[in-house]
């Protein structure tokens, strides 16, 4: 009888890890359609704008093909022995928390370094940081293991969850859900001065320092007669998609299924038009983090449900950190998105007025009383305001008065379903689209 068990046991099992290395075979054709797809139909168009913006950037831009060539080897190297699956439910769960904390440790190590290089009264710091640079070169090999590993069960956790929300076809996330953990590219955004819009952006290295960042854009800016900002990103929609490292699940799980929304997108009416203006980016960027938030929260809640604390109604994500008596708490005076939202609103009277001068006078004095508030925004111009206005999943901060963000939130609250709200804005090519779904 307990002969007769195991081998039931042993045979359910092979029968999941062949069922799972079929999808997983299903997936890695599906994928390869997409690059296929992705190859043989991009064109590459540049404008004169572009042309000589990358005479700047040109020796900083990031190298797309190589980091997409490492991460595809990563990815069809778990593919293809289906690792996940050799791990039930609670170790799966596990190996995804023990990578949370294994690069908390590293973040630790690498804080704790960096201010032994910069302590002046450390006469040799390359001799005070030996034990502890051996300490971290350990844990980055313990992470290159893990971190294949974890990517693979969290892209199997959120396929669950897009399965559950109906936004699968035969089972499978359509593209497959990929993502590999990495230093993000940098991104130089390009806005016109006499307005906000993102004109050009061009992706740059990870580790460019400050000061170059500085050179880079006051060339730029003199040269074209543009504002320029060098900005960092948390995630980006290549393929596989890029997800920064980080030690928040909550922040990781939200970011991964906004990248996947763009992908999803992009072979739709929405996201093939991305790049034609400026309402079309915000439509699809506050899409995919209403989306991404959404989907995000659902993987908390129901895989890592010991993650969250509910106070007043609400859910938060569980801090490590002793958590202090509210009545110990000064009151914030200063409310950044508020404050930031007025900015935007006066930056936009002068611009239409033609003010350029004024305005950009004025987003320097502003930029100072941020400083002053605790907020050490490095450049406050139109650049930051194209590239920040255009994440309009909440009310106010730098999108101002823009009403974009305002109706793809009221189409989503109309929505039934998360399905039908990307369903139908999927579909939409213009703002007076979205401006008539909302109103019917």
């Amino acid at each position: 009888m307990i002969r007769g068990s195991l081998i039931l046991i042993v045979s359910e099992r092979y029968n999941q890890i062949m069922f799972s290395r079929i999808l997983t075979r299903l997936e890695l054709i599906v994928f390869g359609l997409i690059i296929c797809l992705i190859f043989s139909g991009s064109t590459l168009i540049i404008s004169d704008q572009k042309a000589t913006l990358r005479l700047f950037t040109r020796t900083f831009e990031f190298d797309y093909l190589n980091w997409t060539l490492d991460a595809l080897g990563i990815k069809i190297s778990q593919a293809s022995i289906s690792s996940p699956f050799y791990f039930n439910g609670p170790d799966q769960h596990q190996i995804v928390l023990d990578y949370l904390k294994l690069y908390d440790e590293i973040a630790q190590k690498e804080y704790q370094i960096r201010m032994i290089f910069s302590d002046p009264g450390v006469s040799d710091p390359f001799a005070e940081s030996e034990v502890l640079r051996s300490k971290l070169d350990k844990l980055y090999d313990s992470q290159n293991h893990l971190a294949p590993i974890a990517e693979s069960v969290l892209e199997r956790q959120i396929s669950e969850v897009l399965q559950s929300q109906g936004l699968t076809l035969l089972g499978l996330p359509i593209p497959p859900v990929l993502f590999h953990f990495s230093p993000l590219p940098n991104n130089i955004v390009i806005s016109p001065r006499s307005n906000i819009q993102q004109s050009d952006s061009i992706s740059l290295i990870s580790d460019l320092p400050v000061n170059v960042q500085v050179v880079l854009e006051n060339k730029i800016d003199l040269s074209l007669n543009v504002s320029s900002l060098v900005v960092p990103v948390g995630g980006i929609g290549s393929y596989p998609t890029m997800v920064e490292r980080s030690s928040s699940l909550n922040w990781i799980s939200n970011t991964i299924a906004h990248e996947w929304i763009h992908n999803w997108l992009s072979f739709r009416p929405l996201g093939i038009r991305y790049s034609i203006n400026n309402d079309l980016r915000t439509i699809n960027e506050t899409t995919a983090s209403l989306g991404g938030e959404e989907i995000g929260r659902i993987v908390i809640e129901k895989i890592y449900p010991e993650l969250l604390s509910e106070q007043n109604g609400y859910q938060f994500v569980k801090s490590e950190s002793s958590h202090p008596d509210p009545n110990d708490i000064p009151v914030v005076q200063f409310d950044f998105r508020s404050e930031m939202n007025k900015t935007r609103v006066e930056v936009d009277r002068l611009l239409s007025e033609g003010k350029i001068g004024a305005a950009e006078s004025y987003m320097e004095s502003r930029r100072q009383v941020f400083w002053d508030n605790g907020y050490p925004i490095r450049k406050l111009n139109q650049a930051y305001f194209a590239f920040y206005g255009a994440y309009a999943d909440t009310p106010g901060g730098a999108a101002g008065e823009d009403p974009v963000g305002p109706a793809v939130r009221s189409l989503r609250a109309q929505s039934p379903t998360l399905r039908a709200f990307l369903e139908k804005i999927s579909q939409m090519t213009s703002f007076e689209e979205l401006i008539m779904a909302v109103s019917n």
